[in-house]
């Protein structure tokens, strides 16, 4: 098989790999196609070459693997898409202008089975870092919510909404844990022009807002999403989620009621922020744009202040991912 780079638009879902009409250059992007790799067994490790790129294990538990450019010995992230799937996969990816904190594709390689997607590489996910941590301190907490905040803004804007927003979905970009960035647009989906109405019942149930719980109706997908943002911060600064249940009927009439408790712990500007984002109306929820906007961000914030554990509240710390952070139980 030849394997020249080709270069084709993503939307061109139907195109043969053998006949596909080269289009303009699309930026930092090339996709070459490679024969299929032989199967991996699964009592061994995941381990294969595609072109220049040895795949390693999974990273961090995550969806992307490691990768090695054999070339240059840089280590990136790939990640594997059955090859039908891979142009509607990344379709959001390819619809949203550049932005600093949406992960970058270096290159795609196609072979007749398989995507090989290769990212920058990242340093672990936010929801082991904070499970790690406990809790965060607000002047770090709110350095890193902004950078979250700036990413949903961004997508918003652009007629994407993110559907299944977590902490697990954003990693470090630096060593130094200090700039994050969203992992994937798996669960994305493309808005019509300007109404976001969604059907569909999909999210985490830890992050999930309570009019998607509803048997019967649509709903906005930006409030929801701004729904699931008030849960990350909320989990960031308290170190638990504002909902939690090991039965999820339980954890569902929960989230429905829409009740929680802010620790004392956390200041009186990271609650109103919180409690602006997690209104059960999806109406009286701020935007995107309007989080950035407030006043907890311009916040003075002690130096070296302790970040004390609320002994009145029990179970305080983020669950692992193989408990219910990692579940879906939505369509």
């Amino acid at each position: 098989m030849n394997n020249s780079t080709v270069r084709f638009h993503p939307y061109q879902r139907y195109a043969s790999k053998t006949n596909i009409e080269p289009t303009a250059p699309l930026p930092n992007l090339t996709i070459g196609l490679q024969p299929t790799p032989p199967k991996r067994s699964k009592e061994t490790p995941q381990l294969c070459k595609v072109d220049k790129y040895i795949i390693l294990e999974r990273s961090g538990g995550g969806n992307l693997h490691r990768a090695i450019n054999t070339d240059t010995q840089r280590e990136l992230s790939c990640k594997i898409i059955e090859v039908n799937l891979f142009r509607e996969t990344l379709s959001p990816l390819f619809h949203l202008p550049s932005h600093d904190g949406i992960n970058r594709v270096i290159e795609i390689l196609v072979s007749d089975s398989y995507a090989y997607v290769f990212f920058e590489k990242s340093f672990g996910d936010l929801h082991s870092y904070v499970r790690t941590k406990r809790r965060l301190k607000e002047e770090e907490a709110s350095k890193i919510f902004s950078q979250i905040a700036s990413v949903v803004s961004h997508c918003h804007t652009s007629g994407v909404v993110l559907r299944d927003l977590k902490l697990r979905k954003f990693v470090f970009q630096n060593e130094e844990r200090t700039k994050v960035k969203l992992e994937g647009l798996d669960d994305a989906c493309l808005l019509d022009g300007n109404n976001d109405t969604l059907e569909d019942k999909h999210g985490c149930p830890a992050y999930v807002s309570p009019e998607i719980l509803q048997s019967t109706g649509g709903y906005s997908g930006k409030a929801a999403d701004i729904w699931s943002l008030g849960v990350m911060l909320y989990t960031m600064v308290v170190g638990r989620y504002p909902f939690h249940d090991s039965e999820p009927t339980a954890l569902f009439s929960k989230i429905r009621r829409g009740n929680f408790t802010i620790p004392d712990t956390v200041s009186s500007k990271a609650k109103c922020l919180i409690r602006s984002m997690m209104r059960r109306d999806p109406n009286e929820r701020l935007s995107a744009a309007e989080i950035l906007e407030h006043p907890w961000f311009n916040s003075t914030f002690p130096i070296n202040s302790p970040c004390r554990v609320d002994q009145k509240i029990p179970d305080q710390t983020v669950p692992d991912l193989t408990t219910d952070d990692n579940t879906s139980f939505f369509l």
